[in-house]
């Protein structure tokens, strides 16, 4: 059977998702091409080759609407031959393309497959796809979950309180991911991966001197007095402090066979090892990273102790804490280089971001294996695992 690789990984740096953002001002097509371009340069692999472009984008409305990967591949240059098309697995979308287009290769219908993503939060803001006053879930939803389903917020303290889960341990967390990213990045262990864009060369949220102290004086951003009646067991802790923001970016990795790889003279930054999806509690929504890495890990036959290095997405603290607390990670193995709390969370671009960072925080420690898992909006988890050759 063939395997898939990738062979390069870049990203924008990730802009705050607001109007006076560093990046607001950039149409998300041209954020998602200028990662499309960048990834063909540094590579020097022929755009010609490239069998297919899969993008993830959440919100596929008004300036993200029509297939944004298709206009992105052609503002970024690529042939006109090479086609695109755009996947919605919610948060983990990108990683989703990363999954199809290994399997493509790996099944024979690519040689060469480009995964990327995109999201401006300050142009299209979360939610902009769901008019005001529409139901996007339908009477079947209704009649199987009578109670109703809650937004990620609620999940996330709905899991703190399941998981024991106390604010000093979620801000403790977020804190770590800030000092992370901002030490990565005073050792240039970013530059690799990251495509300056117009002169912003940094990602925008990543404060290196918050403190405990500091995310202790924020205020809940969720508590709902309805939600507080309906469920009595949330402490109200989970914060803009200890949650990822909203953010501006783009990413993009190249995945092609190995033997590809090997007769065009590329040296495969990993291989794409193994993959499992999975759906979970649509009201805890966020626990699938649980299942998913169980699940992965037993396709990989591998064990917790075989994986050197994890990339979990930082949705909110009390998720990868939970994860955690399951799975009995090393957290000094998990998201080394800072995680979405700090370096932000562009909902269709963080999967390859995630993957991006971590295919170079693989060769850069000599990392064997590394395991990636995002959680996602509908109670779904994507995860997978990298194998560095």
């Amino acid at each position: 059977m063939r395997d898939a690789v990738v062979v390069e990984a870049v990203r924008t740096p990730i802009g705050k998702g607001k109007p006076n953002g560093a990046l607001a001002h950039v149409h998300p097509v041209e954020l998602l091409a200028h990662t499309l371009r960048t990834l063909v340069e540094r590579s020097g692999v022929d755009p010609e080759l490239i069998d297919d472009v899969i993008g993830g984008t959440v919100d596929q409305v008004g300036e993200q609407a029509m297939n944004t990967t298709r206009y992105a591949a052609l503002s970024a240059g690529l042939p006109e031959s090479v086609p695109a098309t755009t996947v919605d697995r919610q948060c983990g979308s990108s990683q989703q393309a990363v999954h199809f287009a290994a399997q493509g290769v790996i099944s024979g219908a690519y040689d060469i497959a480009v995964a990327c993503g995109v999201e401006s939060m300050s142009r299209v803001p979360m939610w902009s796809n769901v008019p005001e006053g529409k139901d996007p879930f339908g009477p079947g939803i209704a009649a199987r979950y009578p109670e109703g389903l809650v937004p990620q917020g609620i999940s996330a303290e709905l899991i703190a309180a399941k998981w024991s889960v106390t604010r000093e341990q979620m801000d403790a967390f977020a804190v770590s991911s800030h000092r992370r990213a901002a030490a990565a990045w005073d050792a240039g262990l970013f530059d690799a991966e990251v495509a300056p864009l117009e002169g912003i060369t940094r990602d925008e949220c990543v404060r290196p001197g918050t403190s405990t102290e500091v995310l202790a004086g924020l205020r809940p951003a969720y508590h709902d007095p309805g939600f507080a009646e309906h469920f009595p067991q949330i402490e109200w802790n989970v914060t803009a402090g200890n949650a990822s923001p909203v953010n501006d970016g783009a990413s993009a990795v190249l995945v092609m066979a190995g033997e590809t790889a090997a007769r065009l003279g590329l040296r495969p930054l990993a291989r794409l090892h193994s993959f499992a999806v999975t759906g979970s509690d649509p009201l805890l929504m966020l626990t699938g990273v649980v299942p998913a890495t169980e699940k992965v890990l037993r396709r990989a036959g591998l064990s917790l102790d075989d994986i050197d290095l994890f990339e979990v997405n930082e949705a909110f603290s009390s998720v990868v804490l939970a994860w955690q607390q399951e799975t009995g990670a090393d957290l000094d193995k998990v998201n080394v280089h800072g995680g979405a709390i700090a370096l932000g969370h562009p909902l269709g671009a963080s999967g390859t971001r995630l993957t991006t960072t971590l295919v170079h925080a693989m060769r850069e420690r000599g990392a064997r294996y590394a395991l990636q898992t995002m959680c996602e909006a509908g109670g779904l988890a994507n995860a997978m695992i990298l194998e560095r050759i």
